[in-house]
């Protein structure tokens, strides 16, 4: 018979213990915004929106500096006319390699949606392996990156090296921390210092104290909807990193010449861009203490799950391998029947574009895919591995989580 009060007072017990050093960067993370708020006048006029070509627009403009200020880089691109992270993420690489130049792909297979922007191991149209861009990826040594296959990749060509921050759906490779995207950097840079270093940071921002562009990135992108948009933002996505190469991505943006000078910025957006930016150091530690509160339950019910419930955390992702399709998706249906929008409809999986097998999503959100609220994920492959993400709320994470443990279990005992 399971003690699931005991079950829940361990897990109480273990966010309490291991949370600790994530309040801290919370409170660290909330003085950089402070302190970027304050050297910038944020005034109530930045928040009003704009129209047509939206030359001049005050609060656009000073977000890119915010961004700019708490990244520590020469320029940002923060924009509602990123569709999301994967376009964000395009547009920067799009913009910044050109025919003949050479990507590495440092931390092994991405994800699936980077994969199609990339164009292997299916080719693309209109991706950078379709436009004459030359691609190699290093498989990871387990959970480290093999920092020596690395440099024996790159060729005079190459140009760029990239670094996924989050596990993504791989099943054998974990998370990486600033400190370690900081060792591959200095690796790199020792040998080509003009390689760029490019970063994709989504599920990354606020969790650790510094982020990967004071240990070496050159560039960096992500989502408004996951970490940095606090749950506010209404769609978007920024790039961060050297003034030229933000440049380069602004134009592939819009349009040579034009770049990040124009770009509307519509109805509530700016006043939702720049309260979430406040509220993210907070919202990401909600969702961190999730994770930790989720990877506690399941494992004490004999599922493995990545990362361990005081193990480091560098990201908001905590994956859960529940053996079984049935699992995985009882797993995602109670998590949508205890969300506050959509709670009466029940996830199948399906086929979605940019994925190569069939994924069920539980995402019972404000925004729409927004995984900085509480949403679960999973390519229905072995493992069954289910990518459990956000929470607004601790208290809501606590209540769906131990509702898709129950689900679970009974379904189980039948």
């Amino acid at each position: 018979m399971i003690d699931w009060n005991q079950i829940e007072n361990d897990a109480l017990a273990c966010v309490a213990r291991t949370a600790a050093d994530h309040e801290k960067a919370a409170l660290v993370n909330t003085r950089k915004v402070l302190s970027a708020y304050s050297n910038h006048q944020v005034a109530d006029y930045y928040l009003k929106p704009s129209t047509g070509y939206a030359y001049s627009d005050t609060g656009r403009d000073e977000l890119d500096a915010i961004y700019a200020d708490i990244f520590k880089t020469e320029a940002a691109l923060v924009r509602s006319q990123f569709v999301s992270g994967t376009h964000a993420l395009a547009v920067a690489l799009l913009g910044v390699l050109k025919p003949g130049d050479e990507m590495i792909a440092a931390t092994g297979e991405p994800y699936d949606t980077m994969q199609t922007i990339i164009g292997c191991p299916v080719r693309t149209p209109g991706s950078l392996v379709d436009l004459g861009v030359t691609y190699k990826q290093i498989p990871m040594t387990g959970d480290h990156p093999d920092i020596d296959g690395v440099l024996r990749a790159i060729t005079p060509r190459t140009r760029l090296v990239h670094v996924q921050r989050s596990c993504g759906y791989s099943s054998v490779r974990k998370t990486l921390t600033v400190a370690e995207i900081g060792e591959i950097f200095a690796a790199v840079k020792k040998v080509r210092p003009d390689i760029i270093c490019f970063v994709d940071n989504c599920y990354g921002e606020f969790i650790e104290e510094k982020e990967p562009t004071e240990v070496g990135a050159d560039l960096m992108a992500g989502s408004l909807i996951k970490n940095l948009g606090g749950g506010l933002a209404p769609t978007g996505g920024y790039i961060v990193g050297r003034a030229d190469l933000v440049e380069q991505a602004s134009y592939r943006l819009t349009a040579p010449g034009l770049g990040g000078e124009m770009g509307a910025t519509l109805g509530d957006t700016a006043r939702e861009y720049y309260e979430g930016l406040f509220l993210a150091p907070h919202v990401v530690l909600q969702a961190v203490k999730t994770s930790i509160f989720a990877a506690s339950v399941f494992q004490s019910l004999g599922f493995a799950v990545s990362p361990a419930p005081e193990e480091k955390r560098s990201d908001i992702i905590q994956t859960i391998t529940l053996k079984t399709k049935e699992n995985l998706c009882h797993f995602c249906e109670a998590i949508q029947a205890n969300s506050p929008i959509d709670a009466h409809v029940r996830p199948i999986p399906s086929h979605l574009p940019g994925y190569q097998d069939e994924v069920i999503m539980a995402a019972g959100t404000f925004v729409q895919g927004a995984s900085i609220e509480l949403s679960a994920d999973a390519p229905c492959r072995e493992p069954y591995k289910v990518y459990l993400q956000g929470g607004l709320t601790f208290e809501h994470g606590q209540i769906a989580i131990m509702a898709a443990a129950r689900q679970i279990m009974e379904s189980l005992e039948k």
